[in-house]
């Protein structure tokens, strides 16, 4: 109820703000790359050339001490999602959780993670884990190992040979650990791209005989934070249409049957489906966007920005800039171009995380989305 409480004035402030009328307070969502280390070598992202291409770029990542005077600086966020790279390949995760689990206070810690490194994110996680339980049990932990395709043609896509066994084998120890943790939540996702869109339907078969607590899929995009700009990795609306239908219709006859956590994000998946279908026939923004407002990305090097589409592009500055004082990036001059630029309409795009926000300040939209939770 306080999160409801605190919920409502931002959600005004927020509509206020994107016309200017006030400053945009703090977002409610935060993505913080923590490392741009990947040992993926997947068709639909080049970051990890980066390093390849500058040894040197991987030292100018964020240190512990700079990332908590950052977090100190920002105040309460309810979701933390956690990115890359690979995540759990920075030594210092549990640490980065526990000084936003202190200073920002969310109610959800979100991972993905390629699997790779199995061991190393197991004992991870189970320290997470242990964490999370003794001094923050309020916090629920999703873990999403990402599964793009069965068996070799995963491996295939993901550029690792053995890539998913791994995948199998860290979901079946996140779901173990869900028997004896009840805020763990062991989730699948999918992205949605030219060398699997055909095959969509028999992945979410499978994928559904595993048990997911949730099953996330979202469309392949070109992006800054991936450096793929050109790349023709995105299926055409009417395949990716074609694709999602057999998710809509599974999360339609399942959706009275799961918990109501898992109710409110399979309600809002169905409807960003249809606007992500809209967006991409249309190549307009549906609804308003709200990047830049209602969620931020953190890059490891301290940039901010409205959204990872945008990225190193239209990026609102960085942080040493700023001596680590988050408020003062978000309010500043170079911040608001930013927010003027995304308010005109010069950007759209499917990007799932600002799309589910969106869906949250958009009264008729919410409406419906409430409507599949409650009622239906």
């Amino acid at each position: 109820m306080s999160y409801i409480q605190e919920l409502l004035p931002k959600m005004i402030q927020y509509r206020l703000a994107r016309h200017g009328i006030t400053g945009p307070g703090m977002p409610i969502n935060l993505t913080f790359s923590v490392t741009n280390i990947c040992q993926s070598r997947c068709k639909t992202c080049n970051i990890w050339k980066l390093y390849k291409k500058n040894p040197q770029k991987r030292q100018t990542e964020l240190s512990l001490p700079e990332i908590e005077k950052i977090f100190r600086s920002m105040g309460h966020i309810y979701i933390f999602n956690i990115s890359g790279g690979e995540p759990f390949l920075r030594d210092d995760l549990v640490q980065i959780i526990e000084s936003a689990c202190n200073h920002l206070r969310p109610g959800i810690v979100h991972i993905p993670t390629n699997a790779i490194a199995i061991r190393k994110i197991k004992n991870q996680v189970s320290k997470i884990i242990k964490l999370l339980e003794t001094q923050f049990p309020a916090v629920r932990l999703t873990i999403k190992p990402s599964l793009d395709h069965i068996e070799e043609k995963h491996d295939e896509i993901r550029g690792m040979p053995g890539n998913f066994e791994k995948v199998i084998d860290l979901f079946h120890y996140l779901q173990k650990l869900q028997t004896e943790h009840k805020n763990v939540h062991a989730e699948l996702g999918t992205v949605i791209s030219c060398w699997n869109v055909d095959d969509i339907e028999a992945i979410s078969e499978y994928v559904s005989k595993l048990g997911p607590d949730s099953y996330r899929n979202e469309i392949a995009e070109n992006r800054s934070e991936m450096f793929n700009q050109g790349n023709p990795i995105t299926p055409s609306p009417e395949k990716y249409k074609q694709a999602i239908s057999f998710f809509v219709r599974q999360i339609q006859t399942h959706m009275r049957s799961k918990v109501f956590f898992q109710r409110i994000t399979h309600a809002f998946r169905l409807a960003y489906y249809d606007l992500a279908i809209q967006t991409m026939k249309e190549k307009r923004q549906i609804i308003p966007c709200y990047g830049g407002i209602s969620n931020a990305h953190m890059t490891p090097y301290g940039d901010i920005w409205a959204c990872c589409t945008l990225g190193y592009e239209k990026s609102m500055g960085n942080l040493r800039d700023y001596g680590y004082d988050f408020k003062a990036l978000w309010n500043s001059s170079q911040a608001r171009e930013v927010r003027n630029e995304i308010r005109g309409g010069s950007c759209h795009c499917p990007l799932a995380n600002q799309t589910y926000s969106n869906i949250l300040l958009h009264g008729p939209l919410l409406t419906k989305v409430l409507w599949k939770i409650f009622l239906k």
